[in-house]
């Protein structure tokens, strides 16, 4: 029996999370003392003044290791009430700003629209992606998740950033 070049990988399903949980993914394994350093960050209470619990699900197991960006999206793809997903990337245990990858998991197909009228759009396409520090995680996934403000408007305040790394406010 021969295998495939390229078997496309079967992720575990994430089941029990809450709407409100921002989803955090572990997909580098080579520094555990960094990872314990960004979860204990994770479970801090926020806002302006730590007035919010941290609500997060943590996924960490092997299975997801050097998992892509479009793995964890295509992952995650059934998660209707899931707008935003971060990844803790090689990045994340390595740079100095521990920035997590947050990845929209809402996009439009521009391949689908008419150019006559969606013409900006399609040349101009939403950001499907930032960097986020560990303590920013719940206020972009709160807003985003309650449309308070979108994905795009985060991406825009963290490439302002010198590092390209979303803080809180």
């Amino acid at each position: 029996m021969t295998m495939p070049e390229d078997p496309e990988r079967v992720l575990l399903e994430i089941v029990g999370r809450d709407m409100f949980d921002a989803l955090v993914i572990r997909t580098d394994f080579s520094d555990d003392e960094s990872w314990t350093a960004v979860v204990g960050e994770l479970r801090r209470p926020w806002g302006p003044d730590g007035e919010f619990p941290a609500r997060v699900q943590v996924v960490d197991a092997p299975d997801w290791s050097e998992a892509t960006a479009d793995e964890v999206l295509a992952a995650v793809d059934e998660d209707e009430y899931l707008s935003v997903v971060f990844v803790a990337d090689r990045y994340t245990m390595e740079s100095s700003t521990v920035g997590l990858l947050a990845l929209s998991t809402v996009w439009e197909d521009e391949g689908d629209l008419d150019p006559v009228y969606y013409q900006e759009l399609i040349e101009s396409p939403e950001p499907r992606e930032f960097r986020a520090a560990p303590a920013a995680v719940h206020s972009v996934h709160v807003n985003v998740t309650l449309g308070n403000m979108g994905f795009a408007e985060f991406a825009a305040a963290a490439s302002a950033e010198p590092d390209q790394v979303l803080r809180p406010v």
